[in-house]
C-alpha cells in the first residue's frame, strides 16, 4: 500500500495548509469583530455597513455589472440605505431594501443578470439589518451576536476540515462537487457543540433548546454555503474574490452568516426583545 500513502500525503498536506491559512485569515478577523460586538451598537453598525458595502460590491462583480455605473452601483446603494435606516428603526430599513429592489430590477431589466442582480439587494441586505437590529436588543443584543457568529464560524471550519480528511459521498455535486455529508455532519456537530459552550459562558444552561437552536443555525449557514457555490457555478467563479487568504472573497467567508443572520432575527422577533436566542 506504499502508493496509497504517497499518493494520499500531497492531499494531506494541501489540506493542513489551508486549515493553517484560514486559521491565520481568522485570528485577525474575528478579534475585530469581537471587538466591535463588544464596544457597542455603534461600532457594530460601521463594521455592518463597510462589510455590506464590500458584499454587495463582490455581487455586482460575479453578476458582469459594473461597479461604478448603472445597474451596478443601485446595490450597494440600497443595501448601504437598508442598512442605515434599520438604525433607527429596522421596519423602515426593510422598505428602503424593498424599494431598492424593484429599483435595481427596474435599472437592470436588460442585464443579462437582472434577477440576480436585484436579488443581491435582499439577500444582502436582510442579513444587515437583522444583524444591526439584533446587536440593538438591548437586553440581549450583545449576547445574542456573539452566540450566532461563533457557531456559524465552527459551523464552517467544522464543515471543511470533516469534508477534507474524511471525504465519502457528495451532498450535492451539481452544486458543488467539494462537499461531502461527511463535512454537513461536521459542520452540524461543531455548531451544536459551540452553542451549548457559548450558552453556558454567556450565562445559560446547555439545555436541549440551546442544541436545538445551534444545530438549526448550522444547518441554515451550511445552506447559505450551498446557495453561495450555487451563484458562483452559475457565474463561472470560483471564489468571489481574493480579500481574504485562504477564503477567496468576503461572500465566500460570510456566505453562512447572510442565511443564519436573518433566521436568527426572526427567532429573536418571536421569542420577544431581550430574550437570548438560546432560552
Amino acid at each position: 500500500m506504499p502508493e496509497l500513502d504517497l499518493a494520499a500525503r500531497p492531499a494531506a498536506r494541501r489540506t493542513w495548509g489551508d486549515l493553517r491559512q484560514r486559521a491565520v485569515s481568522a485570528a485577525l478577523l474575528v478579534p475585530l469583530a469581537l471587538a466591535c460586538i463588544w464596544l457597542g451598537a455603534a461600532a457594530w453598525t460601521v463594521l455592518i455597513a463597510l462589510g455590506v458595502a464590500g458584499l454587495a460590491t463582490e455581487w455586482v462583480q460575479l453578476c458582469g455589472a459594473r461597479v461604478l455605473g448603472w445597474p451596478g452601483l443601485a446595490v450597494p446603494l440600497a443595501v448601504l440605505a437598508g442598512a442605515a435606516a434599520s438604525v433607527g428603526q429596522a421596519g423602515l430599513g426593510l422598505v428602503l431594501l424593498g424599494l431598492g429592489w424593484l429599483t435595481t430590477w427596474g435599472l437592470a431589466a436588460r442585464h443579462r443578470r437582472a434577477t440576480l442582480l436585484a436579488a443581491g439587494v435582499l439577500y444582502i441586505g436582510l442579513a444587515g439589518v437583522a444583524l444591526i437590529w439584533l446587536r440593538q436588543d438591548g437586553g440581549a443584543g450583545r449576547a445574542n451576536v456573539l452566540f450566532l457568529l461563533p457557531l456559524v464560524w465552527a459551523s464552517d471550519v467544522g464543515a471543511y476540515a470533516a469534508g477534507r480528511l474524511l471525504g465519502g459521498p457528495r451532498l450535492a455535486p451539481r452544486i458543488s462537487p467539494s462537499k461531502t455529508w461527511a463535512g454537513a455532519g461536521g459542520g452540524l456537530l461543531a455548531a451544536t457543540a459551540t452553542g451549548l459552550l457559548l450558552a453556558l459562558l454567556l450565562g445559560g444552561e446547555a439545555t436541549s433548546r440551546a442544541a436545538l437552536v445551534a444545530g438549526g443555525l448550522g444547518l441554515v449557514a451550511q445552506a447559505g454555503d450551498l446557495l453561495e457555490s450555487g451563484l458562483k457555478r452559475r457565474c463561472g467563479v470560483k471564489d468571489s474574490g481574493r480579500l481574504i487568504p485562504g477564503h477567496g472573497g468576503l461572500l465566500d467567508r460570510l456566505d453562512g452568516v447572510l442565511t443564519a443572520a436573518p433566521a436568527a432575527a426572526a427567532l429573536a422577533l418571536c421569542l420577544g426583545r431581550g430574550m437570548p436566542l438560546w432560552r
